[in-house]
């Protein structure tokens, strides 16, 4: 198994450096990047200390970048679904992609009360890089969000259009950072630090290898609910315990984002849109009332059918409905792994009024796992 596999570029665990056995393919980097032209990037923001002061801070907050195709093509449309498990949350765009199941532009993740301004903050870039393509045109990108509150200085509004220009600009292929990055920074999931996710599977189809790719902004579940590789172990975790000097709401959330090479049409991805549901499910999320858990599937195949302007009949090439099963798997396997990959890949973090929430201990999970075989 590859180095990126088992560690982050900047050398934190993932969980298959535990010792995790999950089952799969993995891609090349466990990334969505391995969905060729497809990249990812991040601006965090981790500063301050201490009690709470809107508009000063603590801050501990970020914004994802994930770009569809490479810059260069980043006009160009991908075929598209989306779904909500549970809609305590928003996804922009989600209309447009119900109508047309297509989407256009980089797609940002951040806090909820950046959404917004992620959004615009998009529009802004890509009028800026790419003024002939929007001279007469529109534009609905996707921006989409979670509640980083308990730790962030939310209400103090952080993030900027510069920040969201420089999650696009810095966009990577290849292994790509996880925990507390990007919009992920001040999240948590099980009442364990958690943040930003990925991974992937190869599916082989009539004799051509595919790739599924998982990103998650992980910031759901109770504790005592956390199950890994099918062993409900948050029961046993009692320690380290989060500290809460204010209240620890239930505004919890997950963005997943399925991205894959596969030639599939709108109502296929959003089948697999669904099924990342599955996946949060092995974990022992269950789409709570205050969660909002929203998740959206492209496929970067058919170029040249989405890039065209010339009228008439095109083709498309896609993949039977029938024969979709190992993709909806591997939608399943990576999504799991993409969520504990957000906790072991991170660090314990506090924020306002030294709020504190603990990473994943990893010799807790390891000696959890031997006793049980």
């Amino acid at each position: 198994m590859t180095v990126s596999k088992l560690f982050t570029p900047s050398g934190k665990t993932r969980a298959a450096g535990l010792g995790l056995k999950f089952p799969g393919v993995k891609g090349e980097n466990n990334s969505i990047t391995d969905v060729a032209g497809v990249s990812v990037g991040y601006t965090t923001l981790i500063e301050g200390e201490g009690p709470l002061r809107v508009g000063a801070g603590p801050v501990r907050t970020g914004v994802t970048a994930i770009l569809p195709r490479p810059r260069t093509d980043i006009c160009r449309p991908v075929f598209a679904g989306c779904f909500s498990l549970n809609g305590n949350g928003e996804l922009t765009s989600s209309h447009y992609l119900e109508e047309v199941g297509q989407l256009t532009l980089p797609i940002t993740i951040t806090n909820t009360h950046a959404c917004g301004l992620s959004r615009d903050a998009t529009l802004r870039w890509i009028v800026k890089k790419f003024p002939h393509e929007f001279n007469d045109s529109f534009g609905l990108p996707v921006a989409a969000e979670t509640y980083d509150g308990f730790l962030n200085d939310i209400n103090g509004f952080h993030i900027t259009d510069a920040h969201v220009f420089d999650a696009i600009d810095n966009a990577k292929f290849g292994p790509i950072e996880e925990g507390s990055v990007g919009g992920g920074t001040g999240m948590k999931s099980f009442d364990f630090k958690a943040g930003s996710g990925t991974a992937s599977r190869e599916v082989i189809y009539d004799g051509a290898r595919y790739t599924v790719g998982a990103f998650v902004q992980s910031n759901f579940g109770k504790r005592a609910d956390l199950t890994i590789l099918g062993h409900r172990l948050g029961r046993d975790l009692l320690e380290p315990a989060i500290i809460q000097n204010t209240p620890n709401t239930e505004l919890s959330s997950i963005i997943g984002i399925i991205a894959t090479d596969a030639p599939l049409l709108p109502h296929q991805l959003k089948r697999l849109a669904r099924r990342v549901a599955l996946g949060m499910g092995q974990t022992g999320g269950i789409g709570a009332h205050g969660s909002g858990d929203i998740f959206l599937a492209f496929s970067t195949a058919n170029l040249d059918v989405l890039s065209s302007k010339i009228s008439g009949v095109h083709t498309a090439h896609f993949i039977p409905d029938p024969d979709l099963d190992p993709f909806f798997e591997a939608v399943v396997q990576s999504t799991e792994e993409a969520i504990l990959n957000s906790m072991t890949a991170n660090e314990d973090m506090t924020g306002r009024d030294g709020n504190f929430v603990p990473a994943l201990p990893h010799s807790a999970i390891k000696a959890l796992l031997d006793k049980l075989g």
